[in-house]
């Protein structure tokens, strides 16, 4: 409920995404994550899926590892930006984010213009 019912990486309403969302531990157990509230995240297959273990990506700029979106820890809008049905990044977190979860794939964005998903869902 928390989450609104919408993956708290691409923000696709589980109600459009064709299966059910699931829970993602934000930093794995594999690394050491816990499952208590403050490491989970709801988050719809494709992005779990794209994510799956992963809390960082190399830097496209410097090659240094840049730290993935972390939705108990970081804000939305400071990290991402609709532009239309393109999830825009807006900081290197964003840009690693977007870029590893895949959230600009063709048929991603088709998928939000499709749906009208092109916004940021009330507080």
């Amino acid at each position: 409920m928390r989450a609104g019912w919408r993956c708290e990486y691409c923000l696709l309403p589980e109600e459009h995404g064709g299966y059910p969302h699931h829970v993602d531990h934000i930093v794995s157990r594999k690394h050491g994550g816990e499952s208590g509230e403050d490491n989970l995240a709801f988050a719809c297959p494709v992005c779990n899926r794209n994510k799956g273990t992963d809390v960082a990506s190399l830097s496209t700029v410097s090659g240094q590892p840049i730290r993935l979106f972390h939705p108990r820890q970081q804000a939305w809008p400071e990290h991402f930006q609709f532009v239309g049905p393109r999830i825009d990044p807006l900081s290197e977190t964003g840009e690693a984010t977007v870029r590893l979860l895949r959230l600009d794939d063709r048929w991603r964005v088709q998928e939000r213009a499709a749906s009208q998903l092109a916004e940021i869902p009330e507080a």
